[in-house]
């Protein structure tokens, strides 16, 4: 019997989080594959926060406890209705390429305003 691909990268992320490479983790996946997860860092004693999405999709963000607690005040929405400041924290706890979470930001503000000068 095959891995769901989650699993592996769960793998993956757990050894990525021992070596110390990133600190914050995010995986999307269906409820019952988070239970599982849950399992898993809960033997591990990692810290997670589980975000639902839809019925059938879960976000598990984990890894170190101050990253996490940071995303439980972060992400209390859907994360498309994040702002652009909260979106850019996320990225760069998740590791995200710095100079792509600033090019973003800019984008996502200058959108904003650009949007928000058609109106009188």
């Amino acid at each position: 019997m095959m891995k769901p691909p989650v699993i592996s990268y769960l793998s993956q992320f757990l050894y990525e989080y021992q070596k110390g490479v990133r600190l914050l983790f995010l995986l999307t996946m269906t409820p019952h594959e988070a239970m599982a997860v849950q399992k898993r860092l809960e033997k591990e004693s990692i810290d997670y926060f589980l975000q639902k999405v839809s019925l059938t999709k879960v976000n598990v963000f984990f890894g170190r406890d101050s990253c996490v607690n940071t995303i439980r005040h972060i992400v209390t929405c859907p994360l498309s209705d994040l702002t652009p400041e909260q979106d850019f924290i996320l990225g760069s706890l998740l590791g995200y390429d710095r100079v792509q979470q600033c090019e973003r930001y800019i984008k996502q503000v200058s959108g904003k305003v650009a949007s928000a000068s058609h109106y009188p």
